[in-house]
C-alpha cells in the first residue's frame, strides 16, 4: 500500500515537473511576450521575467523592443531637374505595440523595408539635385513622415531616417567641378578688380600729395633706390623725375635777350658741335688726345 502511494506521488511529481517545464517561460528585459490561446490574442502582454502559460493551449511570441537599424538598399531615380542619381539611406525604428506588430502585419521588418524603399524613390523624384546634396535634413524629415504614417498602424514607431550617400554619374561630377572652378575664378577676378580700384584711389591721393609737395617725390625715389639696392643686384635702373628735368629746363638760358628766337641749327651742325664740346670736356680731364698717324701704302 505504501509502495503504491509512493509510486503515485512520484508520478504526480513527475507530471507536475513536466507541466512546469512546458508552461514556464522567461521573457528577457528587451522583449515582450504576446500570448495566443486557441489562436485568440490574450489581452495581457507578458512583461520581462518569469511567466507561465498553459501548455498545448497557449502559444507565446516574443517581440524584440530594441531599436532596429535597417539599411535601405540604394535606389536609382531621376530628380526633378532630370539628373540620374543613386541614393541609399538607413532607418531607425522600434516596436511600441507588440500585439499590433504580431497581429496586424505578417513581417513588420520586411514591411518597413519595402515602405522605406518606395518612399526614398518618391523623395528622389520630388527633389532637385541641390536639395539632395545640401538640404538633407529637410529630406530626412520628409522621409520620416512618409514612413511614420503607415508604421503606426503596425505598432512600429520610426525613430529616425538618414540619407547616407548620393552617387552621381562621372559626367555630372566633371560638370559640377567645372562649374565650381568657373565660379571661383569669377570671384577671384572680382576681388582683383576691387583691389585695383582701391589701389588706384590711393595712388590718386598720393599723386595729389606729391603734386603739392615736390620733395615727396624725391623721397619716394630714394626709397625705391634703397629697396632695389637691398636685393644686391648688379644692375640698377634709376628713373629721372620729371621735376628734375623741369628744373634743368628752367636753369638753361632760353636764347638772346632781345626777344628774337634763335634760328635752329641743322642736324649735322648740331651733332658736330655737340661732339666737339664732349671732346673738349674729355681733353680737359685727361689731356689732349693723340690720334695715330695714317699708315702709308708702302709700309
Amino acid at each position: 500500500m505504501i509502495q503504491e502511494v509512493l509510486m503515485l506521488a512520484a508520478g504526480v511529481g513527475a507530471a507536475i515537473a513536466v507541466y512546469a517545464g512546458a508552461a514556464a517561460r522567461v521573457v528577457k528585459q528587451y522583449e515582450r511576450g504576446v500570448v495566443f490561446r486557441f489562436g485568440r490574442l490574450r489581452g495581457d502582454v507578458r512583461a520581462p521575467g518569469f511567466t507561465m502559460i498553459v501548455p498545448v493551449v497557449d502559444r507565446m511570441h516574443k517581440v524584440n523592443m530594441q531599436i532596429v537599424t535597417m539599411p535601405v538598399p540604394a535606389q536609382e531615380g531621376i530628380t526633378r531637374d532630370n539628373v540620374t542619381v543613386r541614393v541609399d539611406a538607413v532607418v531607425y525604428f522600434k516596436v511600441v505595440d507588440p500585439a499590433d506588430a504580431v497581429v496586424r502585419v505578417e513581417d513588420y521588418k520586411f514591411a518597413v523595408s519595402q515602405m522605406a524603399q518606395t518612399s526614398l524613390r518618391s523623395i528622389i523624384g520630388k527633389s532637385d539635385l541641390d536639395d539632395l546634396l545640401s538640404n538633407r535634413e529637410k529630406l530626412n524629415q520628409g522621409l520620416e513622415l512618409m514612413l511614420d504614417s503607415p508604421a503606426m498602424g503596425w505598432g512600429v514607431a520610426i525613430d529616425r531616417v538618414e540619407i547616407k550617400d548620393v552617387s552621381l554619374p562621372e559626367t555630372m561630377k566633371r560638370s559640377m567641378a567645372r562649374q565650381a572652378e568657373a565660379d571661383r575664378e569669377r570671384r577671384a577676378r572680382v576681388i582683383n578688380a576691387d583691389a585695383e580700384l582701391q589701389a588706384s584711389k590711393k595712388l590718386a591721393e598720393a599723386a595729389g600729395v606729391m603734386a603739392t609737395e615736390p620733395a615727396a617725390l624725391q623721397l619716394r625715389l630714394l626709397q625705391t633706390v634703397m629697396a632695389v639696392s637691398a636685393e644686391k643686384n648688379s644692375t640698377l635702373v634709376l628713373p629721372i623725375p620729371v621735376e628734375l628735368l623741369r628744373f634743368l629746363e628752367r636753369a638753361t638760358p632760353t636764347g638772346p635777350t632781345d626777344g628774337s628766337a634763335p634760328a635752329p641749327l641743322p642736324l649735322s651742325e648740331a651733332y658736330l658741335k655737340g661732339r666737339a664740346a664732349a671732346q673738349e670736356a674729355v681733353e680737359d680731364l685727361t689731356g689732349p688726345s693723340i690720334e695715330p698717324a695714317p699708315r702709308s701704302k708702302g709700309t
